[in-house]
């Protein structure tokens, strides 16, 4: 029997356990698995494109434990009252190759991602960080402002889109959290006194959404949006100005910021600074660009959370998604009955 954690179970979870709370778990686990980073078999991710989006599947495994993802990224789909994210989750026994949770993963990877940020913001950004800019504030951003306060500690944001009711949304969703919010007038008003700059918009375009005038030093930039070839929202001059990080740099020059840049541009991945192989932030007045495209590890950690968090919950359902004879040699055995009857009625 396979664990199955639906939309209604991955919801109640959620809310009653608290996405901050959540997001501390996740960064916490995180930390653990990039620390072994090197015990997991990796492989960017494969990407199906068509005109209109993407579809993805983002496998991972450490030995034990194998795990994937399937997400779309189709930008167009809000109009037609579709999500432009959707995913689901799948983890095996390794040993057996049987799956053993089967998970909804849009909700979930809105966690992960915003933790992924947040995790990657306390090794970057300056540690007196107190303001972050949103420029894009779409589904993942209430997100990333709850995730950005639980770790770093930030109140303060500044925020811009270019869809008003995008923007409206954010303040309905968050003000009621506590959380001091300056509609700014542009990206660039946006970016104007800001610690961390998140940049996150979904046209799959190659797109200057943050420009090098809006960067001062000493900033911190969490670039989610770019995550796809042809998909980008930085100013190139930013990335020749600033130290940049990655999660898995093979990845990342096809999908990320620094598609933009030489194949031997400088980069550092993320895990060897949590393994202290790497500096992260050197001085106050350092730019650092987290350059996230979103890597399976991050997955498979959440997908693990998830299946240790629920554990023993009688409320999460079991699929029969294994078919099992009794004589594992005789799968025929199990629709036998079946042939034989309609052998019997020709």
């Amino acid at each position: 029997m396979v664990q199955f954690v639906d939309v209604a179970r991955m919801r109640e979870w959620i809310e009653t356990t608290g996405i901050e709370t959540i997001v501390a778990r996740l960064v916490d686990a995180l930390e653990t698995d990039f620390a072994r980073w090197e015990e997991f078999s990796k492989c960017a991710r494969i990407a199906s494109h068509s005109p209109t989006g993407v579809i993805e599947l983002m496998p991972v495994s450490d030995g034990q434990t194998y795990g994937f993802k399937y997400v779309n990224g189709h930008p167009l789909n809000p109009k037609a009252g579709l999500q432009t994210v959707t995913a689901f989750g799948v983890l095996a026994d390794v040993s057996t190759g049987y799956p053993v949770l089967l998970s909804e993963m849009t909700l979930l990877t809105a966690l992960r991602t915003a933790a992924t940020s947040a995790f990657a913001a306390r090794r970057l950004a300056r540690p007196d960080a107190s303001v972050m800019a949103l420029v894009g504030t779409g589904s993942q951003s209430e997100f990333q402002a709850l995730a950005f306060r639980r770790v770093l500690g930030i109140e303060s944001l500044r925020i811009w889109d270019s869809d008003p009711g995008a923007l409206d949304t954010f303040e309905r969703n968050m003000r009621p959290l506590g959380f001091e919010i300056v509609r700014a007038r542009n990206a660039a008003d946006a970016c104007a006194g800001a610690d961390v700059v998140t940049s996150c918009t979904a046209d799959k375009t190659n797109a200057t959404v943050v420009t090098d005038a809006m960067i001062a030093p000493g900033m911190h930039l969490n670039a989610i949006g770019g995550d796809c070839p042809g998909k980008t929202e930085l100013d190139p001059a930013i990335l020749h100005r600033a130290d940049i990080f990655v999660e898995y740099a093979e990845q990342t020059r096809i999908e990320g910021e620094i598609q933009q840049l030489p194949p031997d541009h400088p980069v550092t991945e993320l895990w060897r600074v949590v393994r202290g192989e790497a500096p992260g932030r050197t001085s106050a007045e350092q730019i650092t660009v987290f350059d996230s495209v979103g890597f399976a590890i991050e997955d498979f950690t959440a997908l693990c959370v998830v299946r240790e968090s629920l554990r023993g919950d009688s409320g999460v359902p079991e699929l029969d998604m294994i078919a099992e004879p009794e004589d594992p040699k005789d799968l025929f055995a199990l629709v036998s009955a079946g042939a034989a009857a309609l052998t019997r009625a020709s």
